[in-house]
């Protein structure tokens, strides 16, 4: 079951808090999927990202710095490092209400309270979160607690070298549209959310599936990438078939819309989004080929 671990690694916007790792450019191996894409003489690279990150991921090898050195754009989902007031009314619309968490029987709330225990997070400062922020929350600690942190995001490393550079960054997407796809989640199905999450990290499982992923992009290991895409597609749990629904198959195209449009005015741009999306049948690179576009994969 790939269920809150995929959310962690296709939804970028409670990553953006914390300083990125930063190194000098030297030797690396390649790292997660790198695409070419090519129309009419323009040229766009295509960088699959994690969402959380750990010294070692960096630095990023050098055809890639360069390419990102290079660039007139980068493309990000979001940008981590943008206006933290728009993430901040996003939080609030979508993942705030004043009635906090109802709905759990006294054995899922000790879970719960175990789990906010472990975590060293207080009990009052999640009493207002919807489940499935509060969801979120418990699986960015367990990263964390495997050694993966949100500081050391690949898109904010990245977006800090550019923010640097000077260099200019494109958002493909909001942190209001992305929460606002949790938040269409029912209350009832934001529990299932919840407890499935909770389920997940008793169980280890999280933990298991969290150095899967981060080994595959580490390495760069395609066959890994893909048997994990199709893990996701065969995934029947409600927290599954909402990731690969609507986080990953929901937003696949608007993504690829971007990419097209950024292609026509800019070339040799790179857009980095999280490696899940070009991976698997519906994935970003496949919607771009289905459209006539040339693809190719370097690693």
């Amino acid at each position: 079951m790939q269920r809150q671990i995929i959310v962690m690694f296709c939804s970028l916007f409670l990553f953006a808090f914390g300083p990125a790792w930063a190194a000098e450019p030297a030797a690396a191996p390649n790292r997660g999927a790198l695409f070419k894409v090519q129309q009419n003489g323009h040229t766009l690279y295509l960088f699959g990202t994690i969402h959380v990150g750990s010294k070692d991921f960096y630095p990023l090898e050098p055809r890639l710095a360069g390419l990102l050195q290079q660039a007139p754009v980068l493309a990000l989902e979001i940008d981590p490092l943008g206006d933290p007031q728009k993430l901040a009314r996003a939080v609030q619309k979508h993942g705030l209400n004043s009635k906090g968490i109802t709905g759990l029987t006294p054995a899922w709330r000790q879970r719960l309270d175990r789990l906010l225990k472990q975590y060293n997070i207080e009990p009052e400062s999640v009493a207002m979160m919807k489940p499935w922020l509060l969801a979120s929350l418990l699986t960015v600690s367990e990263f964390a607690a495997q050694g993966y942190e949100a500081g050391l995001a690949v898109d904010a490393h990245l977006s800090k070298q550019a923010h640097a550079a000077g260099q200019k960054i494109l958002e493909l997407e909001s942190a209001d549209g992305q929460m606002a796809l949790f938040d269409k989640m029912t209350p009832a199905e934001q529990l299932t959310f919840l407890q499935e999450a909770i389920n997940g990290i008793e169980d280890k499982e999280q933990s298991a599936q969290a150095r899967e992923i981060a080994d595959a992009w580490r390495t760069a290991d395609a066959k890994a990438l893909e048997a994990l895409a199709l893990k996701a597609e065969q995934d029947d749990t409600f927290s599954g078939r909402f990731v690969q629904k609507v986080l990953l198959d929901g937003r696949n195209p608007a993504l690829a819309d971007g990419m097209v449009k950024l292609m026509a005015r800019a070339n040799n741009s790179v857009a980095a989004i999280g490696v899940l999306h070009l991976v698997g049948k519906t994935s970003v690179p496949e919607l771009l080929r289905k459209r006539g576009l040339t693809v190719e994969r370097i690693y």
